[in-house]
């Protein structure tokens, strides 16, 4: 253990006996509100069998879940923006990998002007889209063990909670942890600084979503995944002892949820059932009913912002798109929570992907613009998975027509989530569904029109090719440079978590 983090522990210690007798027993009475993420997490592991997540699936138990949750963006950045600022993409400029361009309030400088500390571990860039917010307490990957050692949130969460308590303040704190994100726990060739997970898993014990191909080499790497899922739930134990041996759970409300899918095709960075489908799980002691489950309710990361808000007693700042979930975690219920919208923008390379969902219980319908100049092609998340599956496509019919679906999509889908939840069998042409269809095409309608969204005159020509590239080229946000800008924070960063190191050092 290095010197500095030996005082990291030091420093949490001697914050911890303060609160002991009783200097920070002045703590507000405002709930602390915890928010722990997980990075490419799919909901449907969570589904499985095997005793994958033994410490999130207590905390689920012991608390409320959700079973119709959504992250808005399902990629990495653009959807924590979402979380940040209750808007979604196309309102608050965040559309991508980049950095805001105009200011709307954030949700940790709300609760900070409202007296709250505020602290983040991990995927500091991805959560912060105002790069001059400085937060009060932030540690990111090399502090982290690659943001993938559970001993090291825990070691980082007590010295928080131990200076929150002493402060007399409550708190809002983001843990993000760089589970299950790329690259997957491979135990032949482990990552370096990352711990090793509770428990390893092998291809035989995997279940291959019905969206992919059940191939050796998808079995084999998705049983990597689910290693680094596992770890994910040690950091989230480790995480949730902190908060409880501090001694302030019975204060705080805590949420957890995934930023996105599994990083493998038909999920993470599309619109799909997979890609924005989230765990939600929250425990706040006192208000919300142990061992709830809404099965009714459709809620979003949209919300999480006015919730947090109005657990707080705040009111929302103007312009927020999403709604309080504070009435449904005291158990009652909503109307007009039957759907729910999600999006793609663009990636972290290449062209704009533009693709506009909504669904609800039984039905899913996407709009895929980007897919009618035949050169524009989804290429995120590849490896062994989708290689596996180029491979078998050469002589595989089926599984080439599922790689030719990922590449280059189709303007529209139309899917029966209650039969196919992995959004196979595409029934967009489908005689018998097409008073579903128009439907669900109005609904998505008026949705780009009460929010500003730009791809709304694209779809109002989708009968039109000509039509639709004519108006995204019109009408929609042009790239600029957002690789090149997400490095540029990256770098910055790494120099602030260096400088802050060297100055704790001293």
């Amino acid at each position: 253990m290095s010197q500095s983090y030996s005082i990291k522990y030091l420093r949490a210690f001697l914050l911890m006996v303060c609160l002991s007798c009783g200097l920070g027993a002045s703590q507000s009475r405002q709930p602390n509100i915890l928010l722990i993420t997980a990075d490419d997490l799919g909901y449907e592991v969570l589904n499985d069998t095997l005793d994958l997540t033994p410490n999130l699936d207590a905390f689920a138990r012991d608390g409320m879940q959700f079973v119709n949750a959504h992250m808005n963006t399902p990629i990495c950045q653009p959807s924590r923006s979402v979380v940040a600022t209750g808007r979604y993409g196309h309102n608050s400029g965040m559309m991508g990998f980049m950095h805001m361009k105009k200011r709307v309030p954030l949700v940790m400088q709300t609760l900070r002007d409202a007296g709250y500390l505020t602290g983040i571990l991990g995927k500091v860039r991805h959560s912060t889209p105002d790069d001059t917010y400085e937060w009060d307490f932030m540690y990111d990957y090399p502090d982290l063990g690659a943001g993938r050692d559970p001993e090291k949130y825990y070691g980082y969460c007590q010295e928080f909670f131990a200076r929150s308590a002493a402060e007399g303040k409550p708190f809002y704190f983001m843990v993000n942890s760089h589970d299950p994100h790329r690259p997957f726990h491979n135990p032949e060739k482990p990552m370096r600084k990352a711990a090793a997970p509770s428990r390893l898993f092998s291809p035989s014990e995997v279940t291959v979503p019905t969206y992919l191909a059940d191939l050796p080499g998808v079995r084999l790497e998705l049983s990597y995944y689910y290693n680094s899922v596992r770890r994910l739930d040690d950091t989230f134990g480790k995480v949730i002892q902190a908060l409880r041996e501090s001694g302030l759970d019975q204060n705080t409300l805590v949420l957890f949820v995934t930023d996105n899918g599994s990083a493998v095709p038909f999920a993470k960075a599309n619109a799909y059932l997979a890609g924005t489908r989230t765990p939600c799980f929250w425990q706040w002691p006192g208000v919300i009913k142990p061992g709830t489950v809404d099965r009714e309710h459709f809620v979003s990361s949209i919300d999480f912002f006015p919730t947090f808000a109005d657990a707080a007693g705040l009111t929302p700042p103007a312009g927020v798109n999403g709604r309080s979930l504070v009435p449904l975690l005291q158990g009652g219920f909503e109307d007009d929570r039957e759907f729910v919208f999600t999006q793609i923008d663009y990636k972290i390379g290449g062209p704009a992907t533009p693709m506009r969902c909504v669904q609800n219980k039984c039905f899913g319908y996407i709009f895929n613009p980007w897919s009618m100049d035949g050169v524009r092609y989804s290429n995120n998340n590849e490896g062994m998975i989708m290689k596996s599956m180029q491979a078998a496509a050469k002589t595989d019919p089926e599984v080439a027509a599922r790689v030719e679906m990922y590449r280059h999509r189709v303007l529209e889908e139309f899917y029966d989530l209650e039969k196919d939840p992995g959004c196979v069998n595409n029934l967009i042409d489908h005689p018998e569904y097409q008073s579903q269809i128009k439907a669900f095409q109005e609904r998505l309608e008026q949705w780009m029109e009460a929010t500003n969204d730009p791809v709304l005159s694209a779809f109002e020509k989708r009968g039109s090719d000509a039509g639709i590239k004519a108006a995204l080229a019109h009408d929609y946000p042009k790239k600029k440079s957002l690789f090149s800008d997400l490095q540029i924070q990256k770098n910055k960063a790494k120099q602030q978590a260096r400088n802050q190191k060297k100055s704790k050092e001293k």
